[in-house]
């Protein structure tokens, strides 16, 4: 790999670390700088898009949350397109996970496709073959910003 297209992914983390960051002051306008002129974002699980800075704030400001949210982010994954990463999100009281796919253009996320995976009891006939492993806290119950059902 060459020094510039290293350069790129550093960026497009910098990029994607910053837009979580920002998520986490709960001021959805600011998080919105970190958003391309074009910006999309895609909730395959509920077929919905919602279009441009404007709407990303608006749908997140105006969730129905139990208190102010909190973002950890879990695992961050960049390439010279973009990053994939892991975010648990809570708002006191649930606690969900978003697997997101931003796509990095001109420092700006362009386009994001979300995914809010609900978990789900481990099945009896795998148990002699798997281990438990970490989950939520709170089991995913519904609710929560930028796309949570």
């Amino acid at each position: 790999m060459d020094q510039n297209s290293e350069t790129v992914i550093a960026q497009n983390r910098r990029v994607v670390e910053q837009f979580w960051a920002t998520m986490g002051t709960n001021d959805f306008r600011a998080a919105g700088a970190w958003l391309h002129d074009n910006f999309v974002l895609e909730w395959p699980q509920s077929g919905e898009r919602v279009r441009g800075r404007e709407n990303f704030a608006a749908v997140n400001e105006n969730y129905p949350a139990a208190g102010p949210w909190r973002f950890a982010l879990r695992r961050l994954i960049a390439d010279g397109g973009g990053a994939a990463t892991e975010v648990e999100v809570t708002d006191g009281s649930i606690t969900a996970r978003a697997i997101t796919f931003s796509e990095v253009r001109e420092g700006r996320i362009v386009r994001q496709t979300e995914y809010w995976p609900d978990p789900f009891p481990a099945a009896p006939w795998r148990a002699r073959w798997v281990e438990p492993a970490a989950r939520p806290d709170v089991p995913c119950t519904g609710g929560g910003p930028a796309g949570m059902p």
